[in-house]
């Protein structure tokens, strides 16, 4: 595309249909439960971004964004907090040093290039844990509200290094369990104080998925704006 922001003026479809691929497996021993497929990330590179542009996820775990990218001539930026899947990110990519060990709330300090895109999913926290996952656990700051000011602290941070009119594409469940807790509603709360809701896109998954994930036959792609 010539334009990328008259591109990214387009209308966003309510649904759409992906294979449940990954081809770009996590470690062996490796709990990646929480690995998006794919499919995902190539729906929105072909979509809002084109080649050359940079790519932010500042929630990297195992690299799936930034296995994307490079297959798809994007430059790919990350940061992650877990030592693990830190390296072995950093340790499949060609861009290895544009991803950086620690929290995403920092990136401001990393001194990246201002981004193109971003697209990431954040760690879930069920709305009755207490185990914090942005704050790696520390029983100060336990609890789910804590949870979601720290998310929106973040995606304050994430705004400062996105360019003017840039897109960020947040995945997200609701999980189901006694509570439920509505995810999807309370990111797309605690994202819009800092960045523009343009829509969601809930994609259905086809083919087969790992057993774990059978119950979520769908999932939501909130879609902000710097």
């Amino acid at each position: 595309m010539d334009d990328v922001s008259d591109a990214k003026a387009m209308s966003h479809p309510t649904f759409i249909g992906l294979p449940f691929d990954t081809t770009h497996n996590a470690p062996p021993d490796a709990d990646n439960i929480d690995q998006y497929p794919e499919s995902l990330v190539r729906y929105f590179l072909e979509h809002y971004t084109k080649a050359g542009d940079r790519i932010l996820d500042p929630f990297i775990g195992f690299g799936t964004t930034a296995f994307v990218a490079e297959d798809m001539n994007r430059t790919p930026y990350g940061i992650e907090a877990d030592g693990e899947r830190f390296e072995w990110a950093a340790g499949q990519i060609a861009h290895w040093q544009n991803i950086k060990h620690g929290d995403a709330a920092d990136i401001p300090e990393h001194n990246f290039p201002k981004m193109d895109f971003c697209i990431t999913s954040p760690p879930y926290m069920p709305i009755s844990d207490k185990w914090n996952p942005l704050y790696g656990g520390d029983p100060d700051h336990a609890g789910y509200e804590t949870y979601l000011n720290r998310l929106g602290f973040i995606f304050d941070r994430i705004a400062e290094v996105m360019k003017k009119n840039a897109h960020i594409i947040v995945q997200a469940d609701n999980l189901q369990g006694k509570p439920y807790t509505p995810l999807v509603r309370d990111f797309s709360t605690k994202i819009s104080r800092s960045l523009k809701p343009q829509g969601e896109v809930i994609i259905r998954w086809s083919g087969e998925m790992p057993a774990t994930l059978k119950e979520y036959t769908h999932t939501h792609c909130l879609i902000f704006k710097k």
